[in-house]
């Protein structure tokens, strides 16, 4: 990208209103408004150009990025510390197992006390239904209180990097990179995505990727076609997100039990497996009471579940009901990865190997995304004047690579 585009990037995101998230936290893609939305994704695209050419964007001198994983993750941990040393911070882990937290130490103590020099904590809790994102929200409230009674200098700003409601950084690192393939926000106007379940032979995958995908895809005015076997639903609040969403875009929210159904004539794809809302409800109950006969015993009950649905499989017969007029001759393929890859990483799983390799450059660009969706979220919030920030900075050009 050249210096006369990130200029352009930057006069757009001077016009919008994205004042209040200054320190402010970024917790649901659904709380933000639609300026706020497109300044993260702005303010993310001027970040990716500013590092393509060669410009420093070390906003930060020091600075902590704490990140707390309760789940596994690779592509997510790599981007927040991504994120972090693109601005300038440096990133520590919080390994609750060789904390005082493993001794029954409070959230409020927790948080402020990793919380000195820290500018932003990227936390990640998806496994629970009803748990993560309070979880998210108790942080926030406690280094707030910190803050507001002097033992935080700054007010740490909270990122949600997955909780069991939203996945916010990976449906906006998904959401840029629809903008950028379809070559901006006005074409996407009217453009079918099906966000459909996928067979996967290992169970109690969060929920928290196909909610955020109709919490947010809907506002921009796009046919999201949710679709799931029977059993499979979403929580119902998210699914009421969406549907007020597409009413005020002008898109449309469906809802069916037929893979083929939500394929047909569908510019996006988004093949995902989850674990149903009730089933997730139940192993949350299990673990508060720790019954681990209950939780293995729901385990086998979902697996024997899923494997009732096989027939939910990204194959190439199904690939062949969606729009073949696309710049890729069929539907854009997405996923958050990793995916279960038919005979190649499980016997029988969510996409034939065809399919998935025919769209790999793809998705690994989908995924390139994330790093400075992360960033962007993170700027917005520290900063109270990022365009007078990044125009300083791409005038200044002082550069990356000396």
């Amino acid at each position: 990208m050249d210096k006369l585009k990130i200029k352009s990037l930057i006069k757009q995101l001077s016009k919008l209103n994205y004042k209040d998230m200054y320190l402010n936290d970024f917790l649901l893609t659904w709380e933000k408004t639609d300026d706020e939305i497109a300044a993260v994704f702005a303010v993310a695209d001027i970040l990716r150009g500013m590092r393509e050419a060669n410009v420093s964007t070390r906003f930060f001198d020091s600075g902590l990025g704490i990140s707390l994983f309760r789940d596994n993750s690779t592509r997510t941990r790599f981007s927040y510390a991504s994120a972090c040393n693109l601005l300038g911070l440096t990133v520590q882990d919080l390994d609750e197992g060789k904390s005082q937290i493993a001794h029954g130490e409070t959230v409020r103590e927790t948080a402020n006390m990793v919380s000195f020099m820290a500018d932003v904590i990227g936390i990640r809790d998806d496994m629970y239904i009803g748990k993560g994102n309070a979880y998210m929200r108790e942080v926030s409230k406690s280094v707030l209180e910190g803050y507001r009674d002097g033992v935080l200098e700054q007010r740490p700003t909270l990122v949600n990097l997955q909780c069991d409601i939203d996945h916010p950084t990976q449906t906006m690192a998904d959401m840029l990179h629809i903008i950028n393939t379809f070559g901006g926000v006005d074409k996407l106007k009217g453009k079918k995505i099906a966000m459909t379940w996928a067979y996967s032979p290992s169970y109690g995958k969060p929920l928290s990727v196909p909610q955020g995908v109709i919490g947010l895809m809907t506002r921009f005015g796009m046919e999201v076609a949710l679709a799931h076997p029977k059993g499979y639903e979403v929580m119902p609040e998210v699914e009421e997100v969406a549907k007020n969403n597409a009413a005020a875009s002008g898109g449309k929210f469906t809802k069916s039990n037929s893979m083929a159904e939500a394929f047909e004539g569908a510019d996006i794809v988004y093949p995902k497996s989850w674990a149903p809302f009730a089933a997730m409800e139940k192993r949350t109950n299990l673990y508060g009471e720790g019954d681990e006969a209950g939780i293995k015993a729901l385990e086998q009950e979902l697996l024997k579940q899923n494997a009732e649905h096989k027939d939910w499989h990204a194959t190439e017969g199904m690939m062949l009901k969606t729009n073949q007029k696309t710049k890729f001759g069929e539907a854009l393929y997405m996923h958050c990865l990793p995916a279960d890859i038919t005979g190649v990483s499980c016997k029988e799983g969510e996409v034939e190997g065809a399919v998935f390799d025919r769209h790999r450059v793809a998705m690994y660009k989908e995924a390139s995304y994330k790093p400075y969706i992360i960033a962007a979220m993170m700027m917005l919030a520290k900063f109270n004047n990022p365009a007078d920030k990044l125009a300083e900075r791409l005038e200044c050009g002082r550069p990356r690579i000396m």
